[in-house]
C-alpha cells in the first residue's frame, strides 16, 4: 500500500505540473500583426447547459480548411470541440466592418437559424485561451401578445474589443451590433453579409491577473455575504446539535455507566437504558456482509477522491476556464484511489469472517462504477441521437476503458490482496451470543425510513444554501471559485452527519434494537436522498432547463452523484457509530 500511495502522490504531482504547463502554454507574446489563435467551440440553448452542438452545425460560413484543436481527455468530457474560426483577430490590427463572407441562406437554413434564436442559442469561442460568448440573435416581442406575430432576427455584425498589455492579450469582449440584423421571420431565401469589427485598447492589468475577471462574479460582496451567512447558519446548527448531543449523551451515559458498574436498579431501568442488555448481540455481524463491506470500500474511495479534489482546488488547479481540468482530475484520481476501495472492502470483509473475498472485490469494483456505466451508456446514446457534443467519441471511450482496465482494476486487486493479508481482527469488546436476542416491538417512528428522514434533514439543512451556487455552476453559467468556503461547508457536513448518526444509533440501542449496522449506514447516507429531492426543486423552480436530453442528463448524472454522496456519507455515519458503540461497550463490564 505504501508503494501505491507513492505512485498516487507522484501522479498527482504530474497532473498539477501538466496543468501548470498548460496554463503557461497560453502565455504567448505577440508582435504587431501576429496571428492570435481564435477557436469556435460550441453553440446551444442558453438554459440547457448539457445540450451543446458544434459551432458549424449551424449554417455559418464554412471555412475551406477546418482545423480542429487537439483536446485533452477532460476537455472532451466537458463537451468542448474547438475548431478554427473564420474571424482573423491579428495582434494590434484594427478592422472596421470587414466582411467575413457573403452567404445566401436557403429556406431550411433560415428555419434552422430561427429555431436557434427562438431557443436563445449562444455561441462560445476561445481567443488566446480566453472565453467569449454571445447570442446568435434576438426575438422582438415588443407590443405583440400573439407569438405568431413575433419577429426573429439574426445578428450579422460582431464587435470585438480586445485589451492588451505590451505584447500580451489581457481581455476580450464581444457584442453584436443591434442595428445590423437579418430578418428570419419568413421562410424565404436571404442574402447575409457576415461582418466584424476589431478595436484594440491598452490596459495596465498584468498578464498574471487576466483570469481574475471571471472569478470575481462569485466573490462579489453580496455573494460572499450569502456564503458567510450559509456558513454561520451551518455552524450554529453544528454547535446546537453538538451541544445537545454532548449534554444528553454524556449525562445519560454517565448515569448508565454508574448504574451498570454498581449493578444497581438494573431491572427497574431496563427499558430506559436497555443498550447494556443487548451486549451479546450488538456486535453480531450484519446480513449481506459482502455488500456491506463493498459499500464501505466504495464510500471510503469516494471520500478520498473528494478530499484530493478539494486539495487540488485549494491550491488553485481549477481556476476559471481551465478547460476540462476537473473532469481529468476526477477520472485520474478515481482510478488511482481504487486501491483504497479494494483494501478497505477486503480487510473489513475478512474481519467479518467472510470467505469469498474475490466475489467481494468484484462487487466493490462494480458497486459505484456499474450504475455509473449504465447511466453513461443511456445518456451517451441520447447525446448521439441529438448529435450533441456531449456524445463521447469512440477514441475517448477506448481511453476511459483502458484506464479502467490497466489502472483501476489492477489497483483494486492489489488493494484487495493487501486487505486480505492484513489479517486484522474485528475489535469487539463483548462476546457475541450464539442465538440472536429478539427485538421488542417498536413504534413506527423508530423504523428505518423515519430514522433516515430525521438523519438526512439536519446535514442537508447545513448545506442547502451552498447547494444552489454549486447547481448554478454545474448546471448553469455561473462561475464558482470560492472553494475554501465550500471546504468548510463540507467539513461541517461530515461533523453533522457523524453526530446525528451517533445519536440515532444510541437511541436505537437503548430501545434494545441491535441491528444497527445497516441502519447507521443508511442514516448517514440519507443526505444524498435529500440532495436528489433538491434536484427536483431546482429543476422545476430555479432553472429554465427543458427538453428530453437536458432533463435526462440532469436527473441521470445527478442520480449518480447523489448515489456517490450516499455511499460516502453512509461510510462516515457507520464509522462514527462503530467508534461510539465500541467506546460505550468498552466502558462497561460485559459478562
Amino acid at each position: 500500500m505504501e508503494k501505491t500511495m507513492e505512485w498516487f502522490i507522484a501522479a498527482l504531482l504530474v497532473m498539477c505540473a501538466a496543468t501548470q504547463v498548460r496554463s503557461d502554454a497560453s502565455d504567448h507574446k505577440y508582435n504587431a500583426g501576429d496571428q492570435v489563435p481564435l477557436y469556435a467551440n460550441k453553440v446551444g440553448p442558453f438554459h440547457n447547459p448539457s445540450e451543446t452542438y458544434r459551432y458549424f452545425d449551424l449554417p455559418f460560413c464554412f471555412p475551406a480548411h477546418v482545423k480542429e484543436k487537439k483536446e485533452a481527455l477532460g476537455e472532451v468530457l466537458n463537451g468542448d470541440r474547438l475548431v478554427s474560426a473564420l474571424y482573423k483577430l491579428d495582434f494590434l490590427v484594427e478592422k472596421d466592418s470587414e466582411i467575413v463572407c457573403t452567404k445566401k441562406l436557403t429556406k431550411d437554413e433560415v428555419a434552422q437559424f430561427r429555431s436557434a434564436v427562438t431557443k436563445d442559442y449562444y455561441f462560445q469561442m476561445y481567443y488566446d485561451d480566453l472565453p467569449i460568448w454571445g447570442f446568435l440573435g434576438k426575438v422582438d416581442k415588443q407590443g405583440k401578445a400573439d407569438p405568431s406575430e413575433y419577429k426573429y432576427f439574426l445578428f450579422k455584425h460582431l464587435h470585438f474589443e480586445i485589451l492588451y498589455n505590451k505584447d500580451r492579450v489581457i481581455e476580450i469582449n464581444v457584442r453584436a451590433d443591434p442595428n445590423a440584423l437579418v430578418d428570419l421571420t419568413k421562410d424565404e431565401e436571404v442574402d447575409v453579409d457576415f461582418m466584424y469589427t476589431v478595436k484594440w485598447k491598452e490596459t495596465n492589468t498584468p498578464f498574471e491577473k487576466r483570469m481574475e475577471k471571471y472569478s470575481q462574479s462569485s466573490s462579489l460582496p453580496h455573494h460572499l455575504e450569502i456564503h458567510w451567512f450559509s456558513i454561520i447558519n451551518s455552524c450554529v446548527t453544528v454547535l446546537l446539535l453538538t451541544g445537545f448531543l454532548a449534554t444528553i449523551l454524556m449525562r445519560v451515559l454517565k448515569n448508565d455507566f454508574v448504574k451498570y458498574a454498581h449493578d444497581e436498579e438494573a431491572a427497574d431501568d431496563q427499558e430506559e437504558t436497555g443498550w447494556k442488555y443487548i451486549h451479546g448481540d450488538v456486535f453480531r455481524y450484519p446480513k449481506y456482509k459482502s455488500l456491506f463491506a463493498a459499500a464501505l470500500g466504495s464510500g471510503t474511495q469516494l471520500f478520498a477522491l473528494t478530499i484530493f479534489i478539494f486539495l487540488l482546488a485549494l491550491v488553485g488547479v481549477f481556476y476559471p476556464y481551465n478547460r476540462g481540468a476537473l473532469f481529468t482530475a476526477l477520472v485520474i484520481i478515481y482510478a488511482l484511489t481504487s486501491g483504497i476501495a479494494g483494501y478497505t472492502a477486503a480487510s473489513f470483509y475478512c474481519q467479518l469472517e467472510g470467505m469469498n473475498w474475490v466475489r467481494n472485490l468484484l462487487l466493490t469494483g462494480s458497486l459505484f462504477c456499474g450504475p455509473l456505466f449504465l447511466t453513461f451508456c443511456f445518456l451517451n446514446t441520447v447525446a448521439i441521437v441529438y448529435t450533441a457534443t456531449a456524445a463521447l467519441p469512440f477514441g475517448t471511450i477506448v481511453v476511459i476503458v483502458l484506464i479502467w482496465t490497466l489502472v483501476t482494476s489492477p489497483l483494486l486487486v492489489m488493494g484487495g490482496i493487501a486487505g486480505k493479508n492484513s489479517k486484522a481482527e474485528f475489535q469487539a469488546p463483548c462476546r457475541t451470543t450464539k442465538y440472536p436476542r429478539e427485538i421488542p416491538p417498536l413504534p413506527w417512528y423508530r423504523g428505518t425510513l423515519p430514522q433516515m428522514a430525521m438523519a438526512g434533514f439536519l446535514p442537508f439543512s447545513a448545506i442547502y444554501i451552498e447547494l444552489y451556487y454549486i447547481f448554478a455552476s454545474v448546471w448553469g453559467h455561473r462561475i464558482y471559485t470560492i472553494y475554501s468556503i465550500l471546504f468548510i461547508v463540507f467539513i461541517i457536513l461530515l461533523i453533522v452527519t457523524a453526530f446525528i448518526t451517533v445519536a440515532l444509533t444510541y437511541f436505537q440501542l437503548a430501545a434494545e434494537d441491535h441491528e444497527w449496522w445497516w441502519r447507521s449506514f443508511l442514516c448517514g447516507g440519507s443526505t444524498g436522498l435529500f440532495v436528489y429531492g433538491y434536484c427536483l426543486y431546482y429543476y422545476y423552480a430555479r432553472s429554465d432547463m427543458s427538453g428530453f436530453m437536458q432533463t435526462s442528463f440532469f436527473f441521470g448524472y445527478m442520480a449518480c452523484i447523489c448515489y456517490g454522496f450516499f455511499l460516502m456519507l453512509g461510510t462516515i455515519g457507520f464509522r462514527a457509530a462503530l467508534f461510539f458503540v465500541r467506546h460505550i461497550y468498552h466502558s462497561i463490564k460485559c459478562e
